[in-house]
């Protein structure tokens, strides 16, 4: 397959400010690139876009992958400014350490509406833009898709959902000419990272990352396998030979599965008979009405019971 060009594309990155979403910022930056910087934190946003040449190459705004809305205007703002959006990365990403006896919900939740549901509103934000420049897809998922740690419930599940998710959505939109990939690094040196040593727990659970199975990753080359991948719009990415293994090995049979088991007639039929609900449209029996709209109407009382008149 030849090289996607980078040069002259608009690449949106949510989460640009992080350790990874800098980093690879500067690498798209210098493979002449056009950036459109999302997060949440707008000084820094507007710092980020200064030092990588301004409006010209690098535009900012403020975004909230928890917010639908939020992702639409900035993503639309952006295609306003370049004209274009090719390649969108999902990159905006928390985490936790604690055992699910004494997790707090509320962060169990935050985990999974940022990591999971997060890629997906981001997606479905800038669909349209991709779709007609036949683009690319790219989340931030983790090897903690395929090894499961514990004390890492909710972020194990949101990165394996991550990867599950972007194979479905790569059916739906292959016919399309866009491209969904998912990239899966280890243990980076990042403020993530420097957190998650920061706390007792997690500074336990990976015993500082030193050596071993859990040995550190450097960004730069996790970030020279991101640009490369996006070259080569490939559905998995990893930093390392070995972890390519670990990831092949679960979608061992999936190419298969995904020709046979799932035609692209299948796919844009049933996509053109869904509903925006995600289920059946409603029925006369499944509707229900209030009170004083039942007045002259034939109401169900329960499964088998004779429909009367209401008084």
């Amino acid at each position: 397959m030849s090289r996607y060009d980078l040069a002259g594309r608009t690449v949106v990155i949510t989460g640009s400010t992080g350790g990874l979403g800098s980093a690879v910022a500067d690498a798209l930056q210098r493979r002449g690139a056009h950036l459109a910087l999302l997060g949440r934190d707008e000084s820094a946003l507007a710092a980020q876009a200064d030092m990588l040449g301004g409006p010209r190459t690098a535009w900012a705004a403020h975004a909230d992958v928890t917010d639908l809305l939020s992702l639409r205007s900035a993503i639309d703002r952006a295609a306003d400014h370049f004209g274009r959006i090719d390649i969108v990365v999902a990159n905006a990403g928390v985490n936790v350490v604690a055992p699910t006896a004494t997790l707090d919900p509320d962060a169990f939740e935050r985990v999974v509406d940022v990591n999971l549901t997060g890629v997906w509103r981001t997606f479905k934000a800038a669909l349209p833009h991709i779709e007609r420049q036949r683009g690319y897809l790219l989340a931030i998922s983790s090897m903690a898709a395929f090894v499961h740690s514990p004390l890492q419930g909710p972020y194990t599940a949101s990165k394996a959902g991550v990867w599950a998710m972007c194979n479905s959505i790569r059916l739906e939109v292959r016919h399309l000419g866009v491209d969904v990939g998912t990239l899966h690094p280890t243990f980076l040196k990042t403020p993530m990272m420097d957190a998650i040593h920061a706390d007792p727990a997690g500074r336990r659970l990976w015993s500082g990352n030193e050596r071993g199975l859990w040995r550190m990753c450097t960004v730069d080359k996790a970030v020279r396998s991101i640009v490369s991948g996006i070259e080569r719009r490939a559905q998995t990415i990893t930093a390392h030979r070995a972890h390519a293994i670990v990831a092949a090995a679960p979608g061992f049979f999936r190419p298969f599965v995904d020709r046979v088991g799932f035609t692209t007639r299948t796919i844009t039929e049933a996509s053109a008979a869904s509903s925006p609900s995600g289920g059946p449209p409603p029925t006369s029996s499944t509707v229900s009405c209030e009170p004083e709209e039942q007045e002259g109407k034939a109401v169900r009382l329960s499964e088998g019971e004779p429909a009367r008149r209401a008084p």
